[in-house]
């Protein structure tokens, strides 16, 4: 039986990619620098909102908004990734994971969940604190997640 992914067309999703093996891809400015450039060349042609990201280094979680008339994610990362791997080689786990905001409530979980998804990893101590987070173009930063613990 085969995956199949169902996309809906103007809805948000949130989304988490990983790297193969969980390297630790995202290191430096350069390499942080190279994934938004193939994820704006990718929303050139194929469009979405970029509402939310994180990038960590070894995965990264964004939340999209899909343009009313074409809910396809899937042809988006299948560029976005093909883009950088061709810069970069082979670096990630061949899927990713989606789930598609229901309401207010769920996206303000998951908008908490990227802002402090840093500190979850104990990588830094706040939010504010992780360089490549859109939590610097908020203004605000939520509660921390109750169910939150350093891994």
């Amino acid at each position: 039986m085969g995956f199949r992914r169902y996309t809906y067309p103007g809805q948000p999703y949130f989304f988490t990619v990983v790297t193969a093996g969980r390297q630790a891809i995202f290191t430096t400015d350069e390499r942080v620098d190279l994934l938004r450039a193939c994820c704006e060349q990718v929303r050139a042609r194929h469009p979405f909102s970029l509402v939310e990201a994180v990038i960590l280094p070894d995965h990264l979680h964004m939340m999209w908004v899909m343009p009313v008339d074409d809910g396809d994610h899937s042809v988006r990362w299948r560029l976005i990734k093909s883009r950088f791997s061709r810069v970069v080689g082979p670096v990630w786990q061949p899927r990713y994971w989606e789930h598609m905001i229901r309401d207010d409530a769920d996206w303000e979980r998951h908008q908490s969940y990227i802002h402090w998804n840093p500190v979850k990893h104990g990588l830094v101590d706040k939010p504010t604190d992780w360089p490549w987070s859109s939590v610097h173009r908020c203004g605000t930063i939520g509660a921390a997640p109750p169910d939150m613990e350093r891994e």
